[in-house]
């Protein structure tokens, strides 16, 4: 199947889709996560004290969904706080639970935010192979385009004849032009070609693409600090979002990218994606726990409309299996 057919069978949303709206995708999504949450949390309380045994369990039950301990610990010691020693449904302790977590969540839920001063806007994508870059580009230009915004997109990933082709596809699907060259050739060059005519042009946003890089991969991750500097012979202040993607079925081995891309270029923000594959939904609390960063999107789909600014709330409730 060809990237244009596959763009132009899930972009769309069906009408199932437009009834449900993104609250119900997100329910949906994080559906692995939350069922067995949901469970073990019923069979705790079923007939049972919260004593210690049973507080234990409930934090070995969220650590479980890669949430960390340290989250889970906070967790389970709020509920500890008014809950100890006595009987309690599951809906009680999830809905005690959904509201400590969304604590932890809503200092990084955080849209990203274009500033119409800069003209353009530099959002410099990076992540590990297979994370969904391209597509997350192709999703945030064309939700940039219904805006009304102006967006010049670069397949900075010259090492793919599929992801320039993958990028081609969404830059025609959106309207967008998008800056190739040959493959093979310098990413870095591309993005200062790119660089100069987004400013020629007066875009509002330039979306560059890099090429998979495993974190282990010194001389890739070389490239990516070599486009950064290429970028600022043009603008000092570019790249003015390092957007890194992470697929949440990594679970836990998302922090450790995090930690690796933090030290080799100004990571300033966050997008998760392919939360609907995953029963550890719970990563999410554990990259905000330890590194703050903005999470500016989360994807639970392949359509446009899949991929959405981040609502702690709607994901902690979601996750706990409650309504949000």
């Amino acid at each position: 199947m060809s990237y244009k057919h596959l763009v132009d069978h899930v972009a769309e949303p069906t009408e199932d889709d437009r009834k449900s709206g993104w609250l119900g995708k997100l329910k949906n999504g994080l559906s692995r996560s939350s069922s067995k949450l949901v469970g073990g949390i019923t069979d705790l309380v079923t007939k049972r004290l919260l004593d210690d045994e049973a507080l234990n369990d409930l934090e070995d039950l969220l650590v479980l969904t890669d949430m960390g301990m340290p989250a889970a610990t906070r967790a389970v010691e709020a509920v500890s706080a008014t809950r100890f020693g006595k009987e309690s449904s599951s809906e009680e302790i999830r809905e005690q639970l959904a509201s400590e977590l969304t604590k932890s969540l809503e200092p990084v839920a955080r849209p990203l935010e274009i500033d119409p001063a800069l003209r353009p806007h530099v959002v410099l994508v990076c992540g590990v192979n297979g994370s969904g870059k391209t597509t997350t580009i192709g999703k945030l230009a064309k939700q940039d385009v219904d805006r009304g915004r102006r967006v010049l997109l670069a397949a900075g990933d010259t090492f793919r004849a599929a992801a320039v082709e993958q990028l081609k596809v969404w830059g025609e699907r959106c309207g967008c032009p998008v800056i190739a060259r040959d493959i093979g050739a310098d990413a870095a060059g591309l993005a200062f070609d790119a660089l100069e005519r987004a400013r020629a042009e007066n875009a509002d946003v330039l979306y560059i693409d890099t090429a998979g890089r495993l974190q282990n991969k010194q001389g890739l991750m070389d490239e990516l600090k070599k486009i950064i500097r290429v970028l600022r012979k043009v603008d000092a202040t570019a790249p003015h979002t390092c957007l890194l993607v992470l697929d949440a079925t990594v679970g836990q081995n998302a922090l450790s990218q995090v930690e690796t891309f933090k030290n080799m270029v100004e990571v300033n923000g966050l997008a998760l994606t392919k939360l609907d594959g995953t029963a550890k939904g719970g990563v999410m609390i554990a990259l905000a726990d330890r590194f703050g960063l903005p999470v500016h999107a989360v994807g639970v789909g392949e359509g446009v409309e899949d991929l959405r600014p981040f609502e702690a709330r709607a994901f902690a409730r979601n996750l706990l299996g409650l309504d949000a």
